[in-house]
């Protein structure tokens, strides 16, 4: 596996319990090797013109190029927000195991 077919997801939830649904379905799918989920982050953005702060959970949804194709549609089908933060951030090195360890583990 190289590091430019590794991807590491960014995507924030309204709370624990919709992030452990996502990340759990996501793993059971086999979209994703590993889902972190960071609990207790603030978000501040503008929404609909006005100025937005939500305590959220942020995933870090560690895949690969390949898996993505099916991750995002899942992901957008899955999350409860209008306009969900879907970002994928590309990986420029890694432990070699761990990144075969994804590979193996996005593949169906």
């Amino acid at each position: 596996m190289t590091t430019s077919e590794v991807l590491i997801v960014l995507c924030t939830c309204p709370d624990d319990e919709t992030a452990g649904r996502i990340a759990a379905e996501l793993v059971e799918s086999r979209l994703a090797a590993c889902v972190t989920a960071l609990p207790g982050i603030t978000s501040y953005y503008r929404w609909q013109g006005k100025l937005s702060t939500e305590t959220e959970v942020q995933l870090l949804i560690k895949t690969t190029e390949s898996a993505y194709a099916g991750l995002e549609p899942a992901l957008r089908k899955m999350h409860p927000y209008e306009l969900p933060e879907i970002l994928a951030v590309g990986v420029n090195n890694g432990l070699a195991p761990y990144l075969d360890w994804i590979a193996e583990n996005t593949t169906r």
